[in-house]
């Protein structure tokens, strides 16, 4: 008897319509599913269409409640004025030592209606206009300027034996020894921060810089007082509030 295998491993063969078969097998190609690419770049365009559409809507806000806000408070910056100064000791000595006793005065004024200054300690020198030489320094206190205020600063400007180099020891020599007096600049910087309402700026840098200010020497012990009359400050400050600076 003769032992059968099930299933069959020989392969059916029915006649032509099996080697069709098997030939369509073979070549019929493999099926692979295709991505719709316009519908994904469509997809993209429409995200950064919107982005750009939100970004520029924020600015248009941004703009308009900056401009809001500026016409509600026309912020003006400070005015600074030096309103006396007064020299009690200039020396220099033969070695190039400086000594120096100087009573300054400033007046400055907040001219707006709604902001409010609030300013570091100030620091102060003063120096020869024409080359720039340091006389002395001095320190003003931190205080808050309210406002339509004016108020009137007062500093000790003052150098102990402050050494200078050859070269501007001759020139501050020469100048002090001129009989139109020396030229004096003036320099206040510090950092102010403004407040409008419930509306706080950060801290802001500001420097005041003040020339046209002619001195004498004092020859004895009595003090001399400085020409002011024609002495002018700038004020370089910038805050910015919003898209406005000022």
């Amino acid at each position: 008897m003769t032992d059968r295998v099930y299933p069959s491993t020989k392969p059916a063969t029915n006649g032509t319509t099996a080697t069709k078969a098997q030939l369509y097998g073979a070549t019929r190609p493999v099926y692979r599913p295709q991505h719709n690419r316009k519908r994904s770049r469509g997809c993209f365009c429409s995200c950064v269409l919107w982005t750009a559409v939100v970004i520029f809507t924020l600015i248009v806000l941004a703009a308009i409640a900056g401009a809001i806000i500026y016409v509600l408070y026309r912020p003006h910056r400070p005015t600074f004025v030096v309103s006396g100064l007064k020299i009690s000791s200039l020396n220099l000595t033969s070695t190039s030592h400086l000594t120096t006793n100087i009573d300054l005065n400033i007046t400055t004024r907040n001219p707006n209606k709604k902001l409010v200054y609030t300013y570091n300690p100030i620091t102060i020198s003063v120096t020869t206009e024409k080359d720039d030489i340091l006389v002395g320094s001095g320190l003003l206190p931190s205080f808050v300027h309210g406002t339509k205020n004016t108020t009137s600063l007062r500093a000790a400007i003052t150098s102990s034996g402050l050494q200078l180099d050859d070269k501007s020891g001759s020139k501050l020599t020469s100048d002090l020894k001129s009989k139109d007096g020396v030229a004096l600049k003036i320099e206040l910087e510090t950092k102010v921060k403004v407040k409008m309402g419930g509306l706080k700026t950060p801290k802001a840098r500001i420097r005041v810089s003040c020339q046209g200010i002619k001195a004498t020497v004092p020859s004895g012990k009595q003090a001399t007082k400085a020409s002011v009359s024609n002495a002018k400050c700038k004020v370089d400050l910038r805050i910015k509030i919003w898209k406005w600076t000022f």
